[in-house]
């Protein structure tokens, strides 16, 4: 269970987790197409860091926590700007080139569809 209380992003988070495991030729395409582990560092209004990983390398999988035993890339956001990312309303380059998303790792990878 990826639910996290606190943070809207949460219901992101779960409806990439549904999605990969409703369909595996879906995600046997994703890991297929990616083959990277990406980790996901959301600060909400409260200032509290959760993380996410989502693993499009191995297992195609969502869960909690930092990525085991390490990320491709680390992608740190807040909970609204990753919410507004998720629902087009704020671009990625735009955010990042603003500061409202902080990337450490595989540059290439944030910017690959």
């Amino acid at each position: 269970m990826v639910a996290v209380a606190g943070y809207d992003s949460s219901a992101i988070f779960q409806q990439i987790e549904k999605g990969l495991s409703s369909s595996p030729a879906d995600k046997d395409a994703a890991i297929k197409k990616t083959k990277a582990v990406f980790q996901f560092d959301v600060k909400n209004k409260e200032g509290k860091v959760q993380q996410w990983t989502l693993d499009l390398k191995t297992n195609g999988t969502v869960k909690t926590g930092p990525a085991s035993p390490k990320a491709d890339i680390i992608i740190a956001v807040s909970d609204s700007d990753f919410v507004n990312l998720a629902s087009g309303k704020l671009q990625g380059q735009k955010a990042f080139m603003t500061g409202k998303i902080k990337i450490k790792g595989n540059m290439m990878l944030a910017t690959s569809n």
